[in-house]
């Protein structure tokens, strides 16, 4: 009788498909390695040598900081934007009111104060729109950092 003969397994872990076998070395002077420990803390990596080949080949990171007084934007231009919703529905609801309780003349006489608002209301939009927009160039700016700086 003959025996199979078994793969001879010698256990442990599986080698990886793609080892990273090339090491490299570097010294850095101390305000070097101030500027360079700067930098990582601000790219929010949590491993020095993926910041670090991210870096040389030229991979650009993004700094994510959170600023207090731009949330605090971000929630007030939330609660208008809602502001402006519950006004435009009110505004049609008061105008269905106007033309069906008022005569004619007394209607159009309250309409043209509404439409006076209205077009106040319009210019603050505006200048909420304008402030936004520069609101969101400067975030874009300050969201990436570069190693050339």
């Amino acid at each position: 009788m003959e025996q199979k003969k078994k793969p001879f397994n010698k256990g442990g872990r599986k080698p990886k498909l793609d080892p990273r076998t090339h090491r490299y070395s570097l010294n850095l002077d101390d305000v070097e390695n101030a500027k360079f420990l700067a930098f990582y803390d601000q790219s929010g990596y949590k491993v020095k040598a993926h910041f670090i080949k991210n870096c040389i080949f030229g991979k650009s990171f993004k700094v994510l900081r959170i600023d207090k007084s731009k949330v605090d934007y971000y929630i007030q231009l939330s609660q208008l934007f809602s502001q402006f919703r519950s006004i435009g529905i009110l505004y049609n609801q008061t105008v269905k009111e106007l033309h069906s309780n008022f005569a004619e003349k007394k209607a159009l006489a309250l309409l043209y104060k509404l439409e006076q608002y209205t077009v106040e209301l319009v210019k603050t939009n505006q200048q909420i729109i304008a402030l936004t927009k520069q609101f969101e160039a400067s975030y874009k700016e300050e969201g990436v950092i570069s190693a050339e700086k």
